[in-house]
């Protein structure tokens, strides 16, 4: 369905962006001239705050040198609760949920040994096929330590066509012997949203733990994962909360789960009040915070201080109506525009389907994304054949969108793309 009075004008483009209520935060970003970046669901953008809040650590660790763990603008002590707390409300927990912490094959690695506990018949773990391939990585490596064939005990979902899950299929598979589910909130390549309550009600029935990776979905579109009672998640914060290269991870885990052991424990998995003790024997944080196992990254912590501030102050509802409204126009231009092309939309178009991208198809993707880039677009490639274009809330406008597509209809009409070979960069 296309937006209201839509046309393929410029004129167009700039009327959505002068209706824009999210419009004044795209001056809180760094904004390369002469280039409009697309590939903000692989890494955001740096902010003004981000950096602030960055130089202002290292103030902290210049001016109180061991001093900044309980003094300074950002004390350490307590930074990834208090990180966690800002976050809370845009997975839908509460602060004492959520930690911010390690890294997203880490934390999947904490939680999985948490949580995995087979016995009897419920050895397995139940994934799909169209998940990152750094969570089956994590969860073969976890059957492997409790002995198992990978092969034999790792269920791996099938699309039926290679872009969407069906969730009937995801819970047909929900059988006696599973022991564990750890699914996407959103799918990395298609940009599909899982039914995430649907999914945790038929997995529950069942007696079966289930998780989900939120990678590409925190900080684009609203969660309840309390109110859902999905039993725990885990995500990167640099893509779309634009928290920087490498920065620190969160983790969601069910308030019904306080109390229990860590799979990994470490220093930091102690109840604040006793971590100094120095005892031997382990007492954990009746919170989240029992799932981080060493000390937090500090430095790689602080951008998303400032970054989170924005979130706060734009609020996680409007980011997901401008997020629906700008890529649903991104769709339209390309149905109107490029529809003789060769281009496939491999993105659902059901606003309560699709995350904050969307998946562009095409033979010869991977030419045409080396274009791009020397037209100042970029974009973002997922072999063999995804062009993934992600205009986002907080700092993409409008006309850049349009002029993407203009720019690709180019690309197209002269082929452009024929200097180029046909297969992806090192990093892609």
């Amino acid at each position: 369905m296309l937006l209201k009075n839509f046309d393929v004008t410029l004129r167009y483009a700039k009327e959505l962006d002068e209706e824009d209520f999210l419009a004044h935060f795209r001056e809180e970003f760094y904004l390369k001239p002469g280039s409009i970046y697309m590939d903000g669901n692989s890494l955001g953008l740096l902010s003004k705050r981000a950096e602030r809040t960055l130089l202002e650590s290292l103030e902290d660790w210049k001016e109180h040198g061991i001093d900044g763990w309980t003094q300074g603008k950002h004390p350490w002590f307590f930074l990834a609760e208090e990180l966690g707390e800002k976050l809370a409300p845009l997975v839908g927990g509460s602060a004492e949920e959520v930690i911010v912490t390690g890294s997203t094959t880490v934390n999947l690695h904490q939680l999985v040994s948490s949580f995995y506990k087979p016995e009897g018949k419920r050895t397995k773990i139940l994934a799909d096929e169209l998940t990152f391939p750094s969570d089956i990585y994590a969860l073969q490596s976890q059957l492997r330590i409790h002995g198992y064939d990978p092969d034999a005990q790792l269920i791996r979902v099938k699309s039926r066509d290679g872009r969407f899950l069906e969730e009937d299929d995801i819970i047909e598979a929900m059988d006696e012997t599973v022991a564990l589910i750890v699914l996407p909130t959103v799918l990395y390549r298609s940009g599909q949203i899982l039914d995430i309550k649907r999914l945790t009600d038929e997995a529950h029935r069942r007696g079966i733990v289930i998780g989900f990776d939120a990678c590409h979905s925190v900080g684009s579109i609203p969660h309840s994962f309390s109110e859902w009672d999905v039993d725990f998640s885990f995500w990167c914060n640099y893509k779309h909360l634009n928290g920087g290269p490498g920065g620190v991870g969160g983790l969601f885990v069910n308030r019904k789960h306080f109390g229990r052991m860590p799979g990994l424990a470490g220093w930091f998995s102690s109840a604040k009040e006793k971590q100094f003790d120095m005892e031997h024997t382990l007492t954990p944080a009746l919170s989240a915070g029992a799932f981080q196992i060493g000390t937090p990254h500090v430095l790689s912590a602080a951008p998303l201080i400032g970054s989170l501030e924005i979130f706060t102050e734009a609020g996680i509802g409007n980011i997901r109506q401008k997020s629906l409204k700008i890529n649903r126009y991104l769709m339209d231009l390309i149905d109107s525009e490029l529809a003789d092309m060769g281009f496939i939309i491999g993105t659902p178009r059901e606003d309560a389907r699709r995350g904050g991208h969307v998946s562009l198809e095409h033979i010869e993707a991977a030419r045409i994304c080396k274009s791009l880039k020397e037209n100042g677009i970029i974009p973002d490639f997922r072999a063999p054949n995804i062009i993934r274009l992600a205009p986002v809330a907080l700092y993409s406008s409008f006309e850049e969108v349009w002029e993407v597509v203009q720019i690709l209809k180019k690309i197209m009409a002269e082929k452009q793309y024929e200097k180029f070979k046909n297969e992806r960069e090192v990093v892609a």
